[in-house]
């Protein structure tokens, strides 16, 4: 019945603009609390952008990328401002 593996669904954080920081979308996503926080949890935790190791909080980020950390699977999407 199990198939052995474990399918990690990402976790949609809109964001408003083109790109935001990696910092900022460990804030949004509440990984960290504070902009101080992002840096500790880059250099304790191996988080991943698009598959590649990650250690600066300023990266840019666009949507469509896909940000992991841990178990969470974080993808940036474009935020709808409809209304």
């Amino acid at each position: 019945m199990a198939s052995g593996f474990k399918v990690t669904v990402p976790t949609d954080v809109p964001i408003r603009g083109d790109t935001i920081r990696l910092g900022q979308l460990l804030k949004l996503a509440g990984l960290v609390d504070h902009g101080g926080e992002a840096r500790a949890f880059l250099a304790d935790r191996q988080v991943l952008v698009n598959g590649q190791r990650e250690r600066r909080r300023g990266r840019q980020l666009r949507p469509g990328d896909v940000v992991s950390a841990g178990a969470r699977e974080l993808r940036v999407v474009a935020s709808s401002s409809t209304g």
